[in-house]
């Protein structure tokens, strides 16, 4: 039912012509609509109500005149108005809408404030009037109680009313059973779990439901959608086989989370990773098939989240390689196999040390000293980053307290960040925990990012680096040059390193516009009152010119390599570095 000619309402305007023309019809829809138990309800292109039904009066908990003229929205909990106002605008705009004419349950208010599910059945039209849409609405609390329970449970997801796993297992199973193509795509939430820890898991749930409804209508009623996971669902699109086309579902599926959500009163802009593996070329069965669109996912987060990756068969074995590695990463933290070694930090001008590098190693039992690029990629997008990330900045801390008792509380200590740790909501709380446990002094500790790092998340990496600096500890941009940095980033963060990336020190002697640009830099940050350390230095030659160009501050090989924290105190001790001791 998409037309009607005399449309819900008519049946109650006493100005409408047509009701006043005592046609039967009229007479007849009248009488229907205060007779029948069903709740009827029609509303214009604004969302104002025009007819209630009896029924729909008494289910509600409103009078009439209550009702009509009121907004929609006072039937629908609050936190589900932004999706509603959003689809009925689209409906307003022409879109055709992907629920219309389908029965569908959701969750509805009473005046009280209530809630209750329903099932409703919705029409559009357009008349002369504009558009209109009515509702036919049921009170669904005893039968969900009652019938379905059991059947729900066995393949609904009971938050959002999708599919649950094994529900789409068994539809991808009967698809790849009848020779049949079929693209499965697998989506994991970006920022979810920041949802759930900054605003509660009620509104995290809220969440899921809204997106429970935005995909459906994105991708049209023959893909069948399920929810596996916290935050991770997948879709199964049947008879699709040709890659070009599941490209492009899998891009519109990340496209649908380009607009914000409204959910319960916040704006909440999350992304989606998407990685999708298409039967029978990548999958002969659903186990098979499921497991490869994983793969792709992996690879897609991977590659820092909000993107879509087809599975590849080289996939399998990175992944399968990595998640090895992760497993004995875990085995190695627990087994105290990771430890912390130390670069000095020195001044041009006098050759004493003022600072130092914490630089995670690990004493693989069978493989000896591994450096960070043998291991740390492994950990993207994992949440063992977060773990490791926690014990390296106890442990800088731990190691800072330990030179306060030799007498070298001086010494600054530097540590790097992975982006999990910048991404955490808790990072601040994580620094002033550790600050305070080994009871060391905030101005001791610097926490490192890459510039690429932090402005990947620009509003939100601000505001916690300068939540961190607030409490005294210093922030340092590494590797400085070398991402998309704008120069106006050096003046909205709040700095106190800039840290020159050793790749223009490389070359420094040889190629005039690497010392040029390394020039700019000195110059650049030495106004803007940074503290300013070249890195890579390992050359008589290289630290002279430096020296010339004004850099007040190095690291590299030519004042020590990384070293345990053992070596490092014997070296302090001395307060100076002998330029010859590249071996230590």
């Amino acid at each position: 039912m998409t037309e009607h000619p005399a449309g819900l309402a008519d049946i109650n305007n006493p100005i409408n012509p047509k009701v006043e023309s005592g046609s039967d019809d009229a007479r007849i829809a009248t009488s229907f609509a205060h007779a029948t138990n069903l709740s009827l309800l029609s509303v214009n292109d604004s969302g104002t109500i025009l007819f209630a039904n009896p029924s729909a009066v008494r289910l509600f908990g409103y009078t009439r005149e209550e009702m009509i003229g009121s907004p929609i929205t006072i039937i629908i909990p609050e936190r589900l108005r932004g999706a509603h106002t959003s689809g009925l605008a689209r409906a307003a705009a022409g879109e055709k809408p992907n629920l219309g004419g389908k029965t569908v349950e959701v969750c509805a208010r009473r005046k009280d404030g209530s809630e209750f599910p329903v099932e409703i059945t919705l029409s559009v039209w357009h008349d002369e009037k504009g558009m209109g849409a009515g509702a036919i609405i049921k009170d669904i609390s005893e039968r969900r109680e009652r019938d379905t329970r059991l059947l729900r449970l066995a393949s609904q997801d009971t938050l959002t009313g999708l599919h649950n796993r094994h529900r789409f297992v068994d539809l991808l199973r009967a698809e790849l059973l009848a020779g049949r193509p079929a693209t499965v795509i697998l989506l994991d939430l970006d920022g979810f779990k920041d949802v759930n820890d900054t605003h509660g898991h009620s509104v995290g749930d809220s969440l899921l439901q809204a997106i429970s409804v935005r995909l459906p209508y994105r991708l049209g009623p023959r893909a069948e959608i399920a929810r596996i996971g916290g935050d991770e669902f997948a879709i199964l699109l049947p008879g699709m086989g040709d890659p070009l086309a599941a490209q492009a579902e899998a891009a519109a599926v990340v496209d649908a989370f380009a607009t914000p959500f409204d959910v319960g009163g916040y704006v909440l802009d999350l992304g989606a990773s998407v990685g999708f593996a298409i039967s029978p070329p990548h999958g002969s069965d659903e186990e098979e098939l499921i497991a490869s669109a994983d793969f792709a996912l992996y690879r897609a987060k991977a590659s820092g989240g909000r993107a879509c990756r087809m599975f590849e068969p080289s996939m399998r074995g990175e992944t399968e390689a990595r998640r090895a590695l992760r497993d004995e990463l875990l085995k190695a933290l627990r087994n105290g196999e990771l430890a912390l070694y130390y670069q000095p930090q020195v001044n041009l001008g006098t050759g004493k040390i003022f600072g130092v590098e914490a630089l995670i190693r690990w004493h693989h039992p069978k493989r000896g000293l591994l450096l960070p690029g043998a291991f740390l990629p492994a950990l993207d997008q994992s949440a063992l980053a977060l773990e490791v990330g926690w014990w390296t900045l106890d442990e800088a801390c731990r190691q800072a307290a330990r030179l306060a008792e030799l007498g070298h509380d001086h010494i600054k200590i530097s540590v790097n960040l992975f982006p999990a740790q910048l991404r955490a909501p808790n990072l601040c709380g994580k620094v002033s925990e550790a600050i305070e446990k080994h009871a060391i002094k905030p101005g001791v500790l610097e926490l490192e990012v890459t510039e690429t790092i932090a402005l990947h998340d620009n509003d939100k990496s601000l505001d916690v680096l300068t939540a961190i600096s607030e409490i005294g500890v210093g922030i340092a941009f590494d590797d400085f040059g070398t991402g998309f940095a704008s120069l106006s980033s050096l003046q909205r963060y709040p700095l106190t390193t800039l840290k020159i990336d050793r790749g223009f020190i490389l070359n420094i002697m040889t190629t005039p516009r690497d010392a040029a640009i390394t020039r700019a830099l000195i110059s650049m940050s030495c106004e803007l009152g940074l503290d300013t350390i070249a890195e890579g230095i390992e050359t008589e030659e290289q630290e002279a010119l430096l020296i010339s160009l004004g850099c007040p501050s190095a690291q590299g090989y030519r004042y020590g390599r990384p070293m345990t924290a053992a070596d490092f105190e014997r070296v302090i001790t001395k307060g100076q570095v002998n330029n010859a001791q590249s071996s230590a």
